[in-house]
């Protein structure tokens, strides 16, 4: 009926929403949409939560059903071809963990990323001797063509930075982040330059929360929030575990994040004392 997968694309994620929305509109259960199908309604259910891959025969049987014409059919079909089509991280499987491929998808997706980290800096500012550095601590084991591989990766999706609709993001970090030495001095001096030239930037926003601010309401750890122009995506919460992570869409969840942001942004140096900050600090390397 489907294909299993480790983690679903965003198209894919969008499609099985609208699926989902095709269905009741037309007041069909899922037990009709399984019965039209020949399947249980487990895989309905699967199918519209994208826990499933969308195979086009049976996409379009449910279309029939739900009451597309041929010219919408058709125009779903073509949104299904291309959201099975793999991301450009799929080359990369081999050294992308099953639960953070999702991750990349979204972030390739987000109009708005927000951040915050309080460990190192976040991925998508990382210069690629630093992220050598910290990837060799995390994987002290691997050989030198795998970190290679895992450093092409992160400068990969650094690429959405540069595009024409890339997305805002707004990140926080802890002082911490800056004062922790990643690989050499210089290394460090590289990579607090390179902040200072993103924080220049239309679409980058950085903060540093001082130790002098105390106590803040993010202590727990680093998370994600991605929001979209897709107006079936809701706001979505990234938090990571050792070896894992998970995805936060409920709305409670999701808004009790944006506050904890938004407490943090008001404890943070202002925006415009930034480059100052990281200048002071850059000295000390």
């Amino acid at each position: 009926m489907a294909e299993a997968r480790s983690a679903p694309t965003v198209g894919q994620i969008v499609l099985g929403l609208r699926l989902r929305d095709l269905r009741e509109r037309a007041g069909h259960s899922f037990t009709d949409a399984a019965y039209a199908l020949s399947v249980n309604t487990t895989t309905v259910r699967r199918m519209e939560k994208a826990e499933v891959g969308l195979k086009p025969p049976y996409v379009e049987k449910l279309l029939r059903m739900y009451g597309l014409s041929d010219e919408e059919t058709a125009s779903f079909l073509a949104l299904v071809d291309e959201a099975n089509r793999p991301g450009w991280w799929h080359s990369f499987r081999d050294v992308l963990p099953p639960w953070f491929s999702l991750y990349v998808s979204l972030e390739g997706e987000a109009s708005l990323i927000r951040a915050y980290e309080p460990h190192c800096v976040p991925g998508l500012l990382q210069t690629e001797e630093y992220a050598r550095a910290l990837l060799r601590t995390g994987f002290p084991s691997a050989e030198e063509e795998e970190l290679d591989r895992r450093v092409q990766l992160r400068m990969g999706r650094q690429r959405l930075l540069q595009d024409p609709d890339a997305p805002v993001l707004w990140a926080v970090l802890d002082e911490q982040v800056l004062r922790r030495h990643v690989g050499s001095p210089s290394v460090m001096r590289g990579q607090i330059d390179r902040l200072i030239e993103l924080s220049r930037q239309q679409n980058i926003t950085l903060q540093i929360i001082p130790f002098t601010a105390g106590a803040h309401p993010g202590m727990f750890g680093p998370f994600q929030l991605f929001r979209f122009e897709i107006p079936e995506l809701p706001d979505i919460v990234y938090t990571e575990s050792l070896t894992g992570a998970t995805y936060l869409d409920e709305r409670p969840d999701t808004a009790a994040y944006l506050e904890v942001l938004d407490r943090m942004g008001a404890q943070a140096a202002p925006v415009p004392h930034t480059e100052s900050v990281l200048g002071e600090i850059r000295k000390e390397f």
